[in-house]
Formats: structure tokens, C-alpha cells, sequence
């Protein structure tokens, strides 16, 4: 009698062995020429959590095989978004450093112009590498298009640029744009950190005279930038800002200048806001341990 034949399943194999070397990264530099074909067949095998994973993990060890597959994910209609999302980001993280990224480029340069909306979308984010020069004029052309979230999309993935040329035309535009867009650029640009005077310059004339909606995002982001005693004054002005959040935020600048007295500090403990308030014990707590 003849025995029964147990079907092989190939896809289970491979999703099997993915998640081997997934637990096991380091046997993928033992065995790479068998090791990144089969996470290639797993990033289109497996379930979501899988594919994510494996995306990760070739993006470390095996960049110059996985962008081209990246770009397919990302463009392939067929894909939960969730997915598509992460290719398109994890292109720009892995864009720095492959060897000849220009066809890749041209690519998404053309997917700038397509009709549909996500195309574009994930294209720009794909786009937003340290580096990649190529996309600086599109990307600036997408910032003046109409749609607002393009826009958004196109500062960030400018910034990502990290070229300090773009700073001026950033800091420009700052003066007619948007509001969401106006917010997109001052969120970015501490990040050029060559320049930091100049952005340093820019938030506090934003302080002094720009919309009293942005005044505590950009005490915020003040905090990634170097102390600065000029900027004192209209700290002190915002003590009495409305916002209790903002006037809790200014006084937490104040105290990196180390400027404040302890009578300073003890009459905000009657600010009537609690918030404030644990910012004022705070500032006391550490002045007294610095008198210890």
C-alpha cells in the first residue's frame, strides 16, 4: 500500500526560515547568498508584522538589495497602506547610503507628477535623504503646490536634505506661506545645525512678533538649540503670556539662562496655574541644591 503524500508547503518554508534568521540576524552574514534571496520571497510571503520586520532588517544588512523592491511595494496598489508607507520611508532611510541611487531617483521624480495622490505623497518622503541634490528642485516645487499637505510633506523631505543652502529660501518662505506650512518649517529648522544662529534668530523674532499660536512650539524647539542670554527679555514678556502652558515653558527657558532670582521664582509659586507652579518648585529645588 502506497504511503499517503504529504504536500510541501514552499511559502510556509519560507516564511519559517525568515523568521529563523529574523531571531538569529547574525547567521545572515554567515549564510548572505542563500540568506537574502529567501527574506526577498518573505517580504512578499508573509503577514504584515513579518514583511515590516524584514524590511528592517534587510535595510541594515542588505541595502542595495532591497530598495528596488521598496520602490514595488510602494507603488503596488495591492498593498495594505501601512506597508506602502514604510517603503516609501525606509527608501530615504537607506538612501544615503547605496551606490548609485540616480535610477531609483528618476523614478520618484516622475512619481512626483503622477495623478494619483498617495503616488505623490510617498514619493516625496521617498525622496528626503541627506544628500540627494538631485531632489532639491522638485521638492521645491512642490512646495508651492496647492494642496497643503504636499506642501508639508515637501519641507520635511527638504530639511531631510540637510544641505544648509536650502536654510534661506526655508526662513523666505516663512514670510507668505501657510500657516501648517509656516508651522512644517520652524518645526524644522533647528535641524540645520550650521546655521544655528540664524535659526536661533528667526525663532525669536517669531517670539517677539509672529502668531501667538506657534509661541509655545517654538519655546519647545528652543530647547534643541544652544541657550541663548539674548533671549532673556522676551522670555521674561512671556511670563505673562495667557497661555499657562507657554508662561511654564518660558519660565523653564529662563532657568537654563540661570537668570532668575529665588524672589523671582517663589512669586510665580501665586501664578494660577498649577503647571506653572511645578516649573517655579522645580527651578527652587535646584537653586537651593546648587547653594548646598
Amino acid at each position: 500500500m502506497k504511503k499517503p503524500v504529504i504536500p510541501f508547503d514552499f511559502t510556509q518554508r519560507v516564511i519559517s526560515q525568515a523568521k529563523e534568521y529574523i531571531q538569529n540576524p547574525g547567521l545572515i552574514l554567515k549564510e548572505r547568498h542563500k540568506a537574502i534571496p529567501l527574506l526577498l520571497k518573505a517580504l512578499r510571503a508573509g503577514d504584515i508584522d513579518l514583511r515590516k520586520q524584514i524590511i528592517l532588517l534587510l535595510g541594515s544588512v542588505a541595502k542595495e538589495e532591497i530598495y528596488w523592491p521598496l520602490y514595488e511595494i510602494m507603488k503596488d496598489e495591492n498593498e495594505p497602506d501601512e506597508l506602502r508607507d514604510q517603503a516609501a520611508i525606509h527608501i530615504a532611510v537607506i538612501g544615503p547610503f547605496l551606490d548609485d541611487p540616480q535610477a531609483l531617483v528618476r523614478k520618484l521624480i516622475g512619481d512626483i507628477s503622477s495623478e494619483d495622490r498617495d503616488v505623490r505623497a510617498r514619493a516625496i518622503m521617498a525622496l528626503g535623504w541627506e544628500g540627494n541634490l538631485s531632489a532639491v528642485l522638485p521638492l521645491i516645487e512642490c512646495m508651492y503646490q496647492p494642496d497643503a499637505e504636499m506642501q508639508e510633506m515637501a519641507v520635511n523631505a527638504l530639511c531631510n536634505l540637510k544641505d544648509s543652502r536650502l536654510m534661506g529660501l526655508l526662513a523666505d518662505r516663512i514670510k507668505t506661506c501657510s500657516f501648517d506650512q509656516k508651522r512644517a518649517i520652524l518645526f524644522n529648522l533647528w535641524r540645520f545645525k550650521d546655521k544655528e544662529d540664524e535659526v536661533a534668530a528667526i525663532y525669536k523674532k517669531e517670539l517677539e512678533s509672529g502668531d501667538p499660536a506657534l509661541r509655545l512650539d517654538i519655546l519647545i524647539l528652543l530647547g534643541q538649540l544652544e541657550a541663548r542670554p539674548e533671549n532673556e527679555e522676551v522670555y521674561r514678556k512671556l511670563l505673562k503670556d495667557k497661555s499657562s502652558k507657554v508662561r511654564s515653558m518660558a519660565l523653564e527657558r529662563l532657568g537654563e539662562l540661570d537668570v532668575l532670582s529665588q524672589d523671582e521664582v517663589l512669586a510665580l509659586l501665586d501664578d494660577s496655574s498649577m503647571e506653572v507652579k511645578r516649573t517655579a518648585m522645580m527651578l527652587l529645588q535646584r537653586m537651593r541644591e546648587q547653594q548646598l
